[in-house]
């Protein structure tokens, strides 16, 4: 069978499409506003502070957001949330193109971004299996993920020259035009109605899903390792301005460098992962990339010119796409379809607490000892108390490799970056 085969059906290359052309823009707007703040504050803290801000919504609303993909017309979901997105990519771009934002007002309207992108994120993962047959959903979740990835690609790419040559409220007017793409391919399509929890209370629709966390332990030692490596790892992403602004002293060209070999490492490893996973089993996977990611932020953190920096960037977007990919298909590959939702938005709610929790207190270090100290020294705590962890409790990863159907494992594909 094609690896394209999914694209036969026009639901699904409508939504690919619409997000597809979303994460280019979102991906701009992400480059626009780590450099705007680091270019305007000169501080690593504040451009971790507005990283943060997009992500910290996951953890609060995105539980919600799950009960409400369980129990609540998806497609509407997808379409109220989306133009939210959009009124604050406007909101962002208006505030830029007539005056100077300062870094809290920016981190305000990511804040919001972030928010609504987190109610309708588990709807969008919860209607893959409503757009073609069954035995088409692993090559579908596949090409979600290299098409997540190619506009991590394309995005920061664009955003450099359209900064340097316009400036920053065009990237910013880019990325609130592209939300336009989702709401017309969710709108023209035509799902069946949600059977689920409408007559629960959302309280126990919530703490449904979190029993069903709670009572897998492949699924509680997943999320786990995923909030370690969140604090410890993740903060290499959003630092990235800061990194090029403090140390190699450069600007969004640079930024859009960096950005863009991480993207190329982890649309290498989109392209091979099921190969990988064919090979090594998903849990050898799994330990294999967790071991080497240190490593490699530690040689990412050392280099001495943006071009060897960008080469070990691109090594840490192949390891940490397999890692991150690999951690969520535990989690949904355990699942029954009923609870997917709830699953998948603990989940990233447990990403969206970690990471920004890693990423002010690195941003602060590294305003005081140098972001090369911190990203190496975290990076070395982190695979430390990880080995430490996985040798003193081999009993937590060894059903990674095991799903609740036992059927073929399928990575989730990345949905319109919030």
């Amino acid at each position: 069978m094609s690896p394209f085969e999914p694209f036969r059906h026009r639901a699904f290359a409508q939504v690919w499409t619409g997000a597809f052309v979303s994460n280019i823009g979102n991906w701009m707007e992400a480059i626009a506003v780590g450099t705007y703040v680091a270019d305007t504050t000169g501080k690593a803290s504040w451009t971790g502070v507005a990283a943060a801000a997009a992500f910290l919504p996951t953890a609060v609303l995105g539980p919600l957001g799950g009960a409400l993909a369980d129990r609540v017309n998806r497609q509407r979901l997808m379409v109220v949330t989306t133009m939210c997105q959009l009124g604050f990519a406007l909101a962002l771009t208006v505030l830029v193109a007539t005056g100077r934002p300062g870094p809290g007002m920016i981190s305000l309207l990511a804040f919001g971004n972030g928010a609504s992108g987190a109610l309708g994120f588990p709807a969008y993962q919860a209607i893959m299996p409503d757009l073609l047959p069954q035995p088409l959903l692993l090559p579908a979740i596949s090409l979600s993920q290299a098409q997540f990835n190619l506009g991590r690609v394309i995005g920061p790419a664009l955003a450099g020259i359209v900064i340097s040559t316009l400036g920053y409220e065009w990237a910013f007017g880019f990325n609130a035009v592209s939300f336009l793409a989702v709401v017309v391919a969710v709108s023209l399509l035509r799902l069946p109605p949600v059977r689920g929890t409408a007559g629960t209370p959302i309280r126990e629709t919530i703490a449904e899903g979190w029993r069903y966390v709670r009572a897998d332990p492949a699924i509680r030692s997943s999320m786990s390792a995923l909030a370690l490596y969140a604090v410890f790892i993740s903060p290499f992403i959003g630092l990235v301005p800061a990194v090029v602004e403090k140390v190699f002293d450069g600007g969004p060209r640079q930024t859009s460098i960096l950005v863009t070999a991480q993207g190329i490492g982890a649309v290498s490893m989109a392209l091979v992962i099921g190969w990988l996973s064919r090979r090594y089993g998903r849990r050898g996977m799994l330990v294999g990339v967790m071991t080497a990611l240190p490593p490699a932020i530690v040689l990412y953190a050392l280099a001495p010119t943006v071009w060897t920096a960008a080469v070990a960037i691109g090594v840490v977007g192949f390891l940490y796409l397999a890692m991150l990919s690999g951690l969520g298909a535990v989690a949904q590959t355990r699942t029954p379809r009923h609870l997917r939702g709830r699953v998948v938005s603990l989940f990233f709610a447990t990403l969206g607490l970690s990471y920004p929790i890693g990423l002010t207190i690195q941003g602060w270090l590294g305003d005081r000892i140098g972001l090369r100290s911190t990203a190496a020294g975290a990076s070395v705590i982190g695979g430390v108390l990880a080995l430490a962890i996985r040798l003193a409790r081999p009993e937590l990863t060894s059903l990674w490799g095991e799903e609740l159907d036992g059927t073929a494992a399928h990575l989730p594909g990345g949905p319109p970056r919030s």
